[in-house]
């Protein structure tokens, strides 16, 4: 235990990465779903061609071979990023993914005579849009979208590959040094503690989206 306490400052330190690349994904994948989502629904079979193809590649890959091909292979067409910005890159396009076709789901879910409705009423294609489609749809995919999530806090281990510093990686340095599996408890804790707590926030935002039954 005493051992445990004298190496969580490292692990904790590594934890700052993990978070902070949870929620730069979050925040760039999550509108970046929603908006491919309506085009993955859209009428216009060129862009639901292409996008459908992306969404084939993402989701049929590894997003282990994913970071690889970006940090390793994308230099070689002269696109470099730095560590950091190549595992955000990957992450983004990867759940983006993902979301779109969650939301998609979601939003061919939402019965014709909405749309119609609105017209009637007088609301514009965005006003529609914001007002009615997008309220209904974030209740209905929420669930899907929160399992997403969650799944992104354990996915984030995976940057250990591109040398990030991030709390595995800590983990790993620490069991080498100091010969012992003791780290990787550490490192199980704080996961277990950031699915934890993202498993109640999802719980509290599901909650309070009751009044869409």
């Amino acid at each position: 235990m005493n051992y445990l306490i004298e190496v969580m400052p490292q692990l904790l330190q590594g934890a700052l990465i993990t978070l902070k690349l949870f929620a730069y994904t979050i925040l760039g994948s999550l509108p970046l779903g929603i908006l491919l989502s309506f085009g993955l629904a859209s009428r216009f079979k060129p862009l639901q061609w292409i996008l459908r193809f992306y969404v084939w590649i993402m989701r049929g890959t590894p997003l282990l071979l994913q970071l690889i091909f970006v940090f390793y292979g994308l230099p070689l067409m002269g696109i470099i990023f730095d560590r950091f910005e190549a595992a955000l890159f990957a992450f983004v396009l990867n759940y983006a993914a993902y979301y779109a076709e969650i939301f998609r789901g979601g939003i061919q879910s939402i019965p014709l005579g909405q749309y119609e409705a609105s017209k009637v009423i007088g609301l514009t294609p965005v006003q529609t849009i914001t007002r009615i489609i997008i309220p209904q749809v974030v209740k209905i995919v929420l669930p899907s979208v929160g399992n997403e999530v969650i799944n992104l806090v354990k996915d984030t281990s995976l940057v250990y590959i591109l040398g990030l510093s991030d709390v595995m990686r800590a983990g790993k340095i620490a069991m080498e040094r100091d010969t012992t599996l003791l780290p990787l408890f550490g490192v199980a804790i704080i996961y277990l503690a950031l699915t934890g707590v993202t498993s109640v926030i999802l719980k509290q935002l599901e909650n309070r989206l009751n009044y869409y039954r």
